[in-house]
């Protein structure tokens, strides 16, 4: 896995996804000095859809709650994420369509769904949309259109991650995505499409990279006395755990429970990180032995196990070290 070429694109696809949305959001004249008025129908000289005027509305709503740049961050971040999914599972072939978003079956940068756009069977797809564009040749339109419906149409099956797209997020959409340079193309071109094939790890890099720059300005601020605010928590403590970490984690926690209480030395053969018990006086033997005995009285779907948060671990050490 080529982890620089990994970093370099996700901090790279930060900085322009917000340049891009925050376009895309002065387009409806919604600006960081100005945030825009609700109710208006017409800007610029421009007649608003239903659509649009709704989602526009949701926008400078949130923005006066929320702050614009809190908003426009969160819209670049859903974007990226929705677009590392998609592009981990065309590559895959985990998409119930089998058609790839981003490239073609040669992995080129020539979408698939473009090309099979009548073809297509997917929830919510009105293929009088898809014909009106395909006649005048409006492939930008057309694409825009056929992504967020494989957003849409993934809902169900996917919701945390492509909740339905009826708000801002739609109307914040970058432009230009068949472009040269775009963040989309710039994601098949500089990732080599080996490092997404069953490389699951290749998720939590990219969110990491992504935010290593916020977590920067973070921590440069906690120097300076200003205090973590809870929008960005997630930038300061959320950290990408490597697979190995995982596995030795899981091996001598989940897996040592299991097989303290469940003999099983094949099982134990393909743990590469395990670490078997250090030879105990007999009397603590004795009461390993009893506890072991209550173990193997456990099923699968008897055992529970929780996460802590890194910050909580922090806090913990803090609490010790005090």
């Amino acid at each position: 896995m080529d982890k620089n070429a990994i970093k370099k694109y996700a901090t790279w696809a930060r900085r322009e996804l917000i340049s891009r949305v925050s376009q895309k959001a002065a387009y409806y004249e919604i600006t960081e000095e100005h945030h825009g008025k609700v109710g208006d129908d017409h800007i610029g000289g421009r007649v608003l859809t239903a659509v649009e005027k709704n989602q526009r509305d949701a926008l400078i709503c949130r923005i006066q709650r929320e702050g614009y740049e809190q908003v426009m961050e969160e819209v670049a971040y859903t974007w990226f994420n929705r677009f590392c999914a998609l592009r981990y599972m065309e590559v895959n072939n985990y998409l119930p369509t089998h058609i790839r978003v981003f490239t073609d079956e040669e992995g080129a940068f020539k979408p698939q769904i473009l090309t099979e756009a009548i073809n297509l069977e997917l929830d919510g797809l009105d293929m009088e949309k898809v014909y009106a564009y395909k006649d005048a040749n409006e492939q930008e339109q057309l694409y825009r259109y056929l992504l967020i419906t494989q957003c849409n149409a993934l809902s169900s099956i996917l919701p945390g991650m492509f909740q339905k797209i009826e708000d801002y997020t739609e109307l914040l959409l970058p432009e230009n995505l068949l472009r040269e340079g775009s963040v989309i193309e710039r994601m098949v071109t500089l990732i080599p499409e080996e490092d997404w094939t069953n490389q699951v790890q290749i998720i939590g890099w990219l969110y990491q990279y992504y935010n290593a720059e916020k977590k920067d300005e973070v921590f440069a601020a906690l120097k300076k006395n200003v205090k973590i605010t809870k929008e960005n928590i997630p930038a300061a403590t959320q950290l990408f755990t490597p697979d190995w970490i995982v596995r030795y984690m899981v091996e001598n926690s989940l897996g040592r429970l299991w097989v303290e209480g469940h003999p099983n030395d094949e099982l134990k053969a393909g743990w590469k990180y395990y670490l078997d018990e250090a030879e105990q006086e007999p009397e603590v033997q004795a009461q390993l032995a009893e506890i072991h005995r209550e173990y193997s009285a456990l099923n699968p779907q008897d055992i529970r196990c929780i996460e802590i948060p890194t910050q909580l671990l922090i806090q913990f050490g803090d609490s010790l070290c005090a």
